[in-house]
């Protein structure tokens, strides 16, 4: 079994020394460079790059640079997506985002973990579990999306949070670790009429 096929199937695989693994994310760091640094105004040449990097992509999407990601080719984005600078996806694992999911500055999305035991981590084994964000999400600045975490739809994900467990449909959620707050209700969308 090959190391990525490893990762996809949650176990332990060799992130730091395998030679494929490597090659892949040396890829993704090549069109990431070319992309964080092709002008705003060139949006033909940074879609094509996103297209060539991402596993799958929605028609409507922005990804404002700079952007980082491991492989790219486990991340699939839905419809109307927003993603703020500085977003960081450790893409090991797949990640899955729904339709009409914003994303604030400097939030990291991390599929990778590594073994409490040093001998282990030493070894440059770590495993990688996905991460879904389902429909109609809002995730605020700063946020830390930890692995094998599915946010549910609607919810909102407060500045600052470290999400650490799976958070149900239509509720508010922040703090570290991340707890909910309280449900989203229909007064929600009657605040700023």
């Amino acid at each position: 079994m090959k190391e990525a096929e490893k990762a996809a199937a949650g176990l332990l695989y060799d992130a730091n020394y395998d030679v494929d693994l490597l090659k892949q994310r040396d890829d993704a760091k090549l069109k990431l460079f070319t992309f964080n640094h092709t002008p705003f105004t060139e949006k033909e040449k940074r879609e094509q790059i996103l297209t060539s990097l991402l596993g799958k992509h929605g028609k409507n999407y922005i990804i404002e640079g700079p952007f980082y990601c491991d492989y790219g080719y486990n991340i699939e984005i839905g419809e109307n997506f927003y993603a703020n600078v500085n977003l960081t996806i450790l893409d090991g694992a797949k990640v899955r985002i729904g339709d009409n999911v914003f994303i604030a500055p400097n939030v990291g999305i991390y599929t990778a973990g590594h073994p409490l035991d040093s001998r282990r981590r030493n070894q440059g084994l770590e495993y990688a579990l996905p991460v879904t964000i389902g429909d109609d999400v809002w995730i605020g600045a700063g946020v830390n999306i930890l692995p094998g975490v599915s946010i549910g739809k609607g919810s909102v994900i407060g500045a600052g949070a470290v999400v650490i467990k799976d958070v149900p449909d239509g509720v508010l959620v922040a703090g570290n670790p991340a707890r909910i707050i309280r449900a989203i209700s229909e007064e929600d969308g009657q605040r700023y009429s």
